[in-house]
């Protein structure tokens, strides 16, 4: 990690279901979130969504809306609902990705616009999802919450994310990657862990392919899931209240 590495944020957690009701609804209700964004734009990649602001930061629901999709293929290798994507904030963006070229980690789409540029890395390459390198402009805006945060800062559900947890059969490996990828550090210890601002990604092991992926998303502040006992599992994926909440 460099001696003076700026900001990197984990910023929104996707999570892929074969439907997206009532997958979208029960995550709003669970969490007290408030109206989701539905960005035409994911019809690109033949999908339908729902994006909900928890402070700054977001959880984002995907669908296929037609056959053949990366996401519909993603779901078959998965045996249904699961973590999809994990989408980063980066100040030094054009760093990250002469890193990742470097190491020869593939793009599979990169998209530059005045108000935020984004590069998703392989899932084969980065292993446990896939790993979206954004920079948003200016920094803490987020165009992929909506009108309300394209160019400016908006105002989300109590809350923000913590940190999530990548299951993968060699933990330490895929975790050195990242870290490499996003000028991070990973602290010692059985599960391997990645700290940046404001949140850690945790990877544990998992012995079968079919297991890997986004498994876990830790919120803080979040008084709703407070309330339910501090975790519930949808779409696939836990969700537990932060331990520094």
């Amino acid at each position: 990690m460099s001696e003076t590495r700026s900001r990197v944020r984990l910023r929104q957690a996707v999570l892929a279901a074969a439907e997206l009701e009532p997958v979208a609804s029960t995550l709003q209700a669970s969490l007290g979130l408030g109206e989701p964004f539905h960005d035409p734009g994911v019809g690109h990649f033949g999908l339908t969504n729902s994006v909900f602001a928890v402070g700054d930061c977001f959880l984002e629901v995907v669908s296929p809306a037609q056959p053949d999709t990366a996401a519909g293929r993603y779901l078959r290798r998965h045996g249904g609902d699961c973590g999809y994507m994990v989408i980063f904030d980066l100040e030094d963006l054009e760093g990250a990705r002469s890193r990742a070229q470097a190491a020869g980690i593939r793009v599979a789409w990169q998209l530059d616009l005045p108000d935020i540029a984004t590069t998703h890395l392989h899932p084969a390459d980065m292993r446990g999802a896939i790993v979206s390198l954004d920079c948003s402009r200016p920094y803490g805006t987020w165009r992929w919450g909506g009108p309300a945060w394209t160019g400016q800062i908006g105002t989300g559900a109590p809350g923000r994310l913590a940190g999530v947890t990548i299951a993968v059969r060699d933990p330490h490996t895929v975790a050195a990657r990242w870290a490499h990828v996003l000028d991070g550090a990973v602290g010692d210890g059985a599960s391997p862990t990645l700290r940046l601002d404001g949140a850690d990604v945790r990877f544990r092991a998992v012995e079968d392919a079919r297991e890997e992926g986004l498994v876990e998303i830790a919120i803080e502040g979040s008084s709703q899931l407070a309330a339910a006992g501090g975790a519930l599992v949808l779409g696939g994926v836990g969700l537990r209240e932060s331990e520094a909440a």
